[in-house]
């Protein structure tokens, strides 16, 4: 361990880890939670495919949206900052989604829900890294992806009690309520808890650093290293920004004789390549439209919102995993992994679903095909979360140079989500137009070039200083 890492206010630094990571919980809340609404959300806007399509990928209109503006908002305005806006939009998108009855209000508060699950999701990571040691900043930063499934999980088992307990997604509940509508509302107790906890944790230090605000960063840097290291810490932080002038989006332009293409920097596009495949593999397929994938492959609806939950328990499980091995055989080799063990197990699921046949327009998989379905998904949720999933969130956090990480955030993030949308979007029509095993052959191609990509361009930064990453 080195000297840093001794000195290292471990007591501080989890209880930061804690809070940014509520984001995490609440995006993955938010992001689950409409697995189990899809027949209410039918039955009460009159919704057919295109139209489920676009209510559920309306979320991510805002998460690509907030995702972009977060980046340079933090850089303005302070990461903790933008974080408590998040909360915000967090508890009155849950609130609205939960108690409209117009669809146009629903979709605007889905949009803003979205915007905080955006901005959560590039600010938590990148939070993290900036103020945890070099050495277990990847541990500490996989804890967001744990928080991601954990809040997946959640969703998924309050929407399995209360259709239970209601009898089913669309029928009353508590105070005449319909099941499927409190699956939204339960998400405001967690966001009310992130806003008020945001009031207790500093701001970061290299946001501080970047404002002049050099007093204020060593009182952080203090707490966080003790003295002696806080000062070190410092001067390594100011030596890291350029002296012309304050982050800004134009940064991640090429600089002058830098590496880059098109205008933009070599290091953004390995970020871009992280964020956008990270997504074409397919994963939220399963997460949003899990219980309708299930239920296209014979399930029952019960059936479906419980495999939803196994597959939420196996996904924590394999982010225990990845922090034991994160900051040891390091992100590339884990990427690498990942993208291996999801191409092999989505041909798996192709082949399971190609054995199928349509009876009364339902996919009724024969003999062991429905298990080989079940178990390789399964399989390739381990392979995703032991690998993209966090490690995709860890390396966009700490890979840029401090002067255009708020940029290059913005401009992943946006891409991120830009291509979740896209996935969302188009799976109901594929599903319809060309059958489950089309669109996983579609998946599992992607994954196979995703992992030629990350041999080729990507590049360690295990036990690197931030102010050490170049680009």
């Amino acid at each position: 361990m080195n000297q840093t890492a001794e000195r290292a206010n471990i007591g501080l630094i989890s209880a930061i880890v804690a809070v940014a990571t509520i984001g995490g919980l609440l995006f993955g809340y938010d992001s689950g939670a409409v697995n189990g609404t899809q027949p209410g959300l039918k039955a009460a806007f009159a919704l057919d495919d295109a139209g489920l399509g676009f209510t559920v990928g309306s979320l991510l209109i805002g998460c690509f949206i907030g995702a972009f503006f977060a980046g340079t908002l933090a850089d303005k305005m302070g990461r903790r900052n933008v974080m408590r806006l998040a909360a915000i939009l967090f508890l009155v998108g849950a609130l609205v989604q939960g108690l409209a009855h117009d669809h146009t209000i629903f979709v605007i508060a889905r949009i803003l829900g979205g915007m905080a699950v955006g901005a959560a999701s590039v600010l938590s990571p990148a939070y993290i890294s900036e103020v945890a040691p070099a050495n277990i900043r990847g541990r500490m930063t996989t804890v967001q992806q744990i928080m991601i499934i954990t809040g997946l999980t959640a969703a998924f088992v309050v929407n399995y009690y209360l259709a239970g307990a209601a009898g089913s997604s669309t029928n009353p509940f508590w105070g005449g309520i319909e099941a499927w509508r409190w699956m939204y509302l339960m998400q405001a107790l967690p966001a009310a808890v992130f806003l008020i906890a945001l009031f207790f944790i500093p701001e970061s230090p290299r946001y501080l650093v970047s404002k002049g605000r050099n007093p204020d960063a060593l009182r952080v840097l203090t707490a966080l290293f003790g003295p002696t290291e806080g000062g070190l810490k410092l001067a390594e932080i100011q030596a890291s920004f350029s002296v012309d002038h304050r982050p800004r989006l134009s940064d991640v332009l090429t600089p002058a004789g830098g590496r880059g293409f098109l205008g933009i920097r070599a290091i953004v596009w390995a970020g871009l390549l992280l964020a956008v495949f990270q997504q074409l593999v397919g994963i939220n397929v399963i997460f949003y439209y899990g219980s309708t994938l299930w239920q296209a492959a014979g399930f029952s609806e019960a059936d479906s919102l419980l495999i939803n939950i196994v597959s939420g328990f196996v996904s924590i499980a394999a982010c225990f995993l990845t922090i034991a091995l994160i900051d040891k055989i390091g992100r590339k080799p884990l990427l690498l992994i990942g993208s291996a063990g999801m191409a092999v197990t989505l041909f798996a699921m192709v082949y399971a679903f190609s054995q199928g046949a349509l009876v009364d327009d339902k996919l009724v998989l024969p003999g062991q095909s429905g298990m080989i379905a079940v178990v390789s998904a399964n399989l390739y949720v381990i392979f995703f979360n032991v690998s993209w999933g966090p490690v995709m969130w860890v390396m966009l956090g700490e890979m840029f140079p401090n002067q255009i990480r708020g940029s290059a955030l913005a401009v992943c993030g946006f891409a991120q989500w830009f291509a979740n949308y896209l996935i969302a979007q188009a799976f109901p029509i594929m599903l319809a137009g060309i059958g489950l095993a089309a669109s996983y052959s579609f998946y599992a191609i992607c994954a196979v070039i995703s992992f030629f990509l990350v041999q080729r361009f990507i590049q360690e930064t295990k036990g690197k200083e931030l102010e050490a990453m170049e680009g």
